[in-house]
């Protein structure tokens, strides 16, 4: 059985909303007024000179994780695809020459206008092969071609952008673990 709560009754004053009105206008000219009073109060940045410091796990625009030897490490699963709810990713995959990979990413595209930046496929990728820590938050373009941003586009990366204690970053190409990475990578021990 439902509980039926009881609506408070409103006083005169409430009912014709003009002191409720005025209660907002009066916290509305506060903030104005502190704000002209002291500018530190409301802390603003010279955009587009000075960039906002995102914190590194702030879901921003997509990146593909590249194997030491510059491949991606996309194992063309298509988990990512499927977990995404806005079907903003569309991968092709054909036979890897690699004998412990069994498929590679043709083509990988996501489309950046459709995505909804939740990171269901960064969750759903089981190799880690897809990351949304660019810090690349501010997406403009002069067409809806632009948007979409291709294989090439997503591996347009790099190492020294991100910080030395990830590890899977610093074994791409450039990156200071690249070297002992490849020597893995080419005994047959790397997955």
């Amino acid at each position: 059985m439902a509980k039926v709560i009881p609506r408070p009754e409103l006083t005169f004053w409430e009912k014709i909303y003009f002191v409720e009105i005025f209660k907002g206008l009066a916290t509305t000219i506060r903030h104005a007024g502190k704000s002209l009073v002291d500018p530190n109060h409301f802390t603003t940045l010279m955009y587009p000179e000075v960039k906002p410091d995102l914190p590194r796990d702030y879901r921003a625009r997509h990146r593909l994780m590249m194997r030491p030897d510059g491949s991606p490490r996309c194992v063309a699963c298509f988990m990512c695809s499927t977990a995404c709810p806005a079907r903003c990713i569309n991968i092709v995959a054909e036979e890897a020459p690699d004998k412990h990979i069994e498929k590679r990413p043709v083509r990988f595209e996501i489309d950046l206008l459709l995505c909804v930046f939740c990171g269901f496929c960064v969750e759903a990728c089981p190799c880690d092969a897809i990351r949304m820590d660019t810090k690349l938050a501010v997406l403009s373009g002069g067409d809806r071609r632009g948007f979409i941003i291709d294989k090439v586009g997503l591996m347009d990366w790099n190492p020294k952008d991100y910080p030395a204690d990830d590890l899977q970053s610093q074994k791409a190409p450039g990156g200071t673990l690249n070297a002992e990475a490849l020597k893995e990578f080419h005994s047959g021990t790397y997955h």
